[in-house]
């Protein structure tokens, strides 16, 4: 098999490059270099015995590296199949030939393009909710539309399959939190008031923060993943065709089973911690389970139980308007569909913190 090469000789005004051998994939560490091409290029193929992409991706290269440019070059004597290989690569290369590399911006661009896609942003979501709470409107001249079969069932996903996890996930941290508390409490023989710490501290903090936190990476990102994917799929587009809408077909039903699983978690949520920290303060501090309900009935106010529980439904809301939002705002591909999802998970969360501070603050002088 012929070695890759070629020959440079000059035809009224071009550089003609005849080539010759084999350039293919197998044959290109024996390629030859090219010297500067000036003005316009001929290649000849009358003596090439193989081309495939990988020589033509090598020919091209040295064509440019030389200085030639793409649209300057022509072909000729060459076969059909050789002229649609060299055709393919040609124009793959003329699409990234003219690229060039954004240049790093300044900080003020960067400030500038950040304020105007948080103002974006806004502006979006502001738009999304004067649309949900149109359509929720709207359902009380047709109740009739509301979908009660889409309700329960995202409600069963929601609520349902989430309670093990849950329960889970704060006994646990009744437990983590009821042994760190007793071993400074036993310092102090202040053994009995651990129950007050805990109960406080779950009921009031832990609880509704970490139902919602799972919430959101649970319920909140699959909610986008469905929605995207039916948007991918054009599944919303043939509900619009049908004179349904996507708000109250798909959204609302979704928001209204975050707004009612959420307080009824965060109640389980509250139970199961309350038990991890009766269990370390029988095994620790040998406080018994009697004393412990006794002690939490004359410490624990309803206020500290209701305050919890008044978080929920407001984590709900904003968990249920941001999932939705980022689902129906998905692009017509599979990436933007894992992107939106993992966004969808971190406005959520830092939501949640947000609130939750501003809970903190609001209700401060509340009585623990």
């Amino acid at each position: 098999m012929a070695e890759p090469g070629f020959e440079i000789t000059r035809e009224s005004g071009h550089t003609i490059v005849r080539l010759s051998g084999n350039w293919t994939l197998t044959h290109l560490n024996s390629a030859p270099t090219l010297n500067s091409i000036d003005g316009p290029c001929l290649v000849d193929g009358s003596n090439l015995a193989g081309l495939d992409t990988s020589g033509a991706h090598r020919l091209m290269s040295m064509l440019r590296q030389s200085g030639a440019r793409l649209e300057n070059v022509q072909t000729r004597a060459m076969s059909p199949s050789v002229l649609q290989v060299w055709t393919l690569v040609a124009d793959h290369q003329r699409l990234t030939e003219g690229v060039k590399s954004e240049k790093p911006q300044g900080l003020l661009y960067q400030i500038g393009l950040g304020a105007v896609e948080a103002l974006q942003h806004l502006f979006g979501v502001t738009a999304f909710i004067g649309r949900v709470f149109t359509e929720w409107l709207s359902l009380f001249r047709k109740p009739a539309a509301f979908r009660i079969k889409e309700f329960t069932a995202q409600l069963e996903v929601v609520f349902v399959y989430a309670i093990p996890i849950t329960i889970a996930m704060i006994f646990l941290l009744g437990v983590v939190f009821a042994y760190l508390l007793g071993v400074q409490a036993q310092k102090f023989g202040a053994n009995i008031f651990v129950v007050d710490g805990v109960s406080a501290a779950v009921l009031r903090e832990i609880s509704p923060v970490i139902v919602a936190i799972l919430v959101a990476g649970r319920s909140g990102a699959a909610i986008t993943a469905q929605l995207g994917t039916m948007k991918v799929n054009e599944e919303i587009d043939a509900l619009s065709v049908l004179g349904l809408s996507p708000y109250v077909v798909l959204v609302l039903p979704r928001i209204l089973a975050l707004l009612l699983a959420m307080p009824l978690l965060v109640f389980l949520g509250d139970i199961a911690g309350l038990l991890g920290g009766m269990l370390i303060a029988k095994s620790q501090l040998g406080i018994e389970f009697s004393q412990f309900w006794d002690r939490l009935d004359s410490v624990l106010k309803m206020q500290t139980l209701l305050l919890g529980l008044l978080k929920a439904p407001v984590f709900a809301v904003f968990i249920g308007l941001i999932a939705c939002r980022m689902g129906l705002s998905v692009s017509r591909d599979a990436r933007s569909v894992g992107v939106n999802t993992t966004s969808t998970v971190v406005q959520s969360i830092v939501a949640v913190i947000v609130l939750n501070a501003i809970f903190a603050v609001v209700f401060a002088d509340v009585p623990i």
